[in-house]
């Protein structure tokens, strides 16, 4: 006897959030390599700009683990985009200063970053584009704005070779 599949009465909403996450991240890789940074580097400079952060906090902010906001923080460092210092609030802390290089990168970044998002909005006929940001962002602050608790911590699907 072969088993059937279940037949799938609702559209599969997780591979489609999936999979236009994946190669949105991919498209917004490749545009930033093109300044030699990655979208991690991008997120570690605009949000040290916004105000005096600490790795751990830019670590929440862009929802890196320790070791690789370090990496990423070793590397604007070496790249002369940004330095750790003691944080004018609590010298115990230590704070990633963006260089007057790095603001000057992070402005072009920005620029790539919202050059991706407007190309893919545009890509949707007129009208969805807005449609599609506020429901994402009714989700993002009502629904889903908090993981739920699992047993196993979810894992992100492996990336398929060509």
């Amino acid at each position: 006897m072969i088993a059937m599949a279940p037949a799938r009465t609702e559209p599969d909403l997780s591979f489609l959030l999936d999979h236009t996450s994946h190669v949105l991240r991919t498209r917004m890789a490749a545009a930033l390599a093109e300044i030699g940074l990655t979208a991690r580097m991008h997120c570690v400079l605009v949000h040290a700009l916004e105000e005096e952060r600490t790795q751990i906090q830019l670590a929440e902010l862009g929802d890196m683990d320790k070791t690789t906001m370090v990496v990423t923080v070793d590397a604007l460092e070496e790249a002369g985009l940004a330095e750790r210092r003691p944080s004018s609030a609590d010298r115990r802390a230590r704070i990633v200063a963006v260089t007057e290089k790095g603001a000057e990168v992070a402005r072009r970044s920005q620029e790539i970053v919202d050059g991706v998002h407007r190309a893919v909005l545009e890509a949707l006929p007129e009208g969805e584009g807005e449609v599609l940001l506020r429901a994402m962002s009714r989700l993002v602050a009502g629904y889903l704005a908090i993981p739920a608790e699992a047993p196993q911590a979810a894992r992100r699907a492996r990336q398929r070779t060509k």
